[in-house]
């Protein structure tokens, strides 16, 4: 059921009575002179606001002085940075801060702890300087867990001993690559794990310049079919400036690599970037190039919130995109404050059907950042999850989650059940470190509170889950998994490599027996972590 009213500017707005999702029919003359008319007229102009811009943001003289105050002091911490699409276009700014879209891109106080606010907030309105204000945002940051699920000590690959910067390889199958150029957004998202990125601290960045030696690693695995270009944002970057981070990748030897992915939240934060831009045009006939090599390309478009897809521009972007040949698969993580209601995911997995896209993961919010502002238990983000999943098509349910990317792999908190008198939650392995734990199914003891995979214990008596001695032999024994690497000697279905020795200090926290649990699981990474270098044997590679 739908409202029909005017907003304070006269723009018509139908309102979902249910999901309280908003879709506003803009006269166009009255639209923001930087972002310019919708179709004719002149061309829309990006323009991006940071920290040191909020006072020339004019739709922020509706907050009070306290909520300006707090915008200051967190964003000296959290990454912050909005353009006027998602301003005037997203944000429904007669609902402030309740409204999803601001909550999504707008640091809020709460997302810090109550003392670390006070401290900065301090230092902030007495007129200390940045460098003050910068070396305690840097403490903060340092507690925020920065690389969750091992992704600099397990995930970042070698060629010949030389470690491939800017890259990952957790999975067999797949990828990741990070191109220095592509390593900022349209506008940030204050949930974001990839928050390091963004916060001008170079050795907490995964970037790379190093295509060719990426080109060598990927000659050299041919078990690799997949590669993700990921940021940020790649999309951020010109078209040229794309088509040559892309085009090394289909070249010779590399017949293996089937599919490109490219992550992105450009279709919802500045989707003109697809029908307006000057390389707009540009960017989609490289898209086409991709599929013309006989590679299939996808789109992982993150789309939070269903309000992302109802904008004129939206549409035409997501249209232009699919008209390329390009599969769009949309996936975002349940969110509170943003999106932790079955109506709001119902709707948004009706709309990217609607649209021609295919909805993919709902994922859980990762264990870092301001994660306790963010996350939602276990068992509420699976009620949550089957509550909208009831309520859309077979089209629909192409979804799966909630997911929790760990350590291990992509967990799946499939579902909550009794076996021999106990409540358990069910969990399934959707991808793992080691191939073969894909689809295993294990279960947890029923914790309502539980918010990401440290916290579950194992079910009926067992000390621990099936994967935990292995991942302490990955973290701990020297050895990584390392597949079809052709420079090493084949040991079964997988092969080992020599890596560097990892040493991670116990967290306090982890007391009562469980120390070995939480040391693996838990993925905290401290500052004060050692490495050192193991000579043994003719390496150092892990991937």
């Amino acid at each position: 059921m739908y409202t029909i009213d005017k907003d304070a500017h006269g723009n018509a707005v139908r309102t979902n009575v249910g999901t309280g999702v908003s879709e506003r029919n803009r006269d166009t003359s009255k639209t923001s002179s930087a972002i310019g008319p919708k179709s004719g007229g002149s061309r829309p102009r990006f323009r991006a606001y940071g920290r040191r811009h909020i006072g020339q943001i004019r739709q922020l003289g509706r907050l009070s002085r306290h909520q300006l105050t707090a915008l200051t002091v967190a964003s000296a911490v959290m990454p912050f940075r909005v353009n006027d699409y998602v301003l005037e276009e997203l944000i429904d700014w007669s609902n402030i801060p309740s409204d999803p879209i601001y909550q999504l891109t707008f640091p809020q106080a709460e997302m810090l702890d109550e003392i670390d606010f006070s401290r900065l907030k301090t230092l902030v309105m007495t007129g200390a300087g940045q460098d003050m204000i910068q070396h305690c945002a840097r403490e903060i940051h340092m507690r925020m867990n920065p690389h969750p699920a091992g992704q600099m000590e397990l995930n970042v690959p070698t060629v010949k001993g030389k470690e491939l910067p800017g890259c990952q390889h957790k999975y067999r199958e797949t990828v990741l690559f990070f191109p220095r150029a592509g390593q900022t957004c349209h506008a940030y998202c204050t949930y974001c794990f990839r928050w390091p990125q963004f916060v001008g601290v170079e050795r907490l960045k995964f970037v790379t310049r190093e295509i060719d030696l990426l080109v060598r690693y990927l000659q050299g695995h041919e078990e690799v079919t997949d590669v993700l270009v990921t940021g940020g944002d790649p999309l951020i970057m010109t078209s040229s400036m794309l088509r040559k981070n892309i085009e090394p990748l289909l070249g010779e030897g590399l017949d293996h690599i089937a599919s490109i992915r490219i992550g992105t939240k450009a279709l919802s934060y500045w989707p003109y970037r697809f029908t307006t831009d000057r390389d707009a045009d540009d960017l989609l006939r490289l898209f086409e190039d991709v599929q013309r090599s006989g590679r299939h390309l996808a789109v992982m478009a993150h789309y939070s919130h269903p309000r992302e897809l109802q904008t004129e521009a939206a549409r035409e972007a997501l249209r232009r995109m699919k008209d390329t040949g390009a599969v769009v698969r949309c996936q975002a993580p349940l969110v509170r404050h943003v999106n932790d209601s079955s109506d709001v995911w119902a709707d948004l997995w009706r709309e990217e059907v609607h649209l021609g896209a295919v909805p993919y993961y709902m994922f859980v919010a990762r264990n870092t950042g301001p994660r306790s502002y963010f996350e939602v238990p276990l068992v509420r983000g699976l009620q949550i999850f089957s509550e909208a999943f009831a309520r859309v098509s077979g089209l629909a349910r192409t979804v799966r989650g909630p997911i929790m990317s760990a350590a291990p792999g992509k967990v799946l908190v499939d579902g909550i059940t009794t076996v021999n008198g106990q409540k358990v939650i069910v969990l399934k392995m959707i991808q793992g470190r080691d191939p073969k734990w894909a689809n295993r199914v294990f279960f947890a003891r029923f914790n309502p509170r539980a918010t990401w995979l440290d916290q579950l214990e194992p079910a009926f008596g067992r000390r621990e889950f099936f994967f935990e001695r292995s991942l302490r032999e990955m973290a701990m024994d020297e050895w990584q998994p390392s597949w079809k690497d052709k420079s090493v000697p084949e040991v079964g279905s997988i092969h080992r490599q020599s890596r560097k020795r990892l040493t991670v200090p116990m967290d306090p926290r982890s007391a009562g027996g469980n120390e070995s649990r939480a040391m693996y699981i838990q993925e905290q990474v401290i500052p004060d972590r050692t490495l050192e270098t193991d000579h043994e044997g003719n390496g150092n590679s892990h991937v």
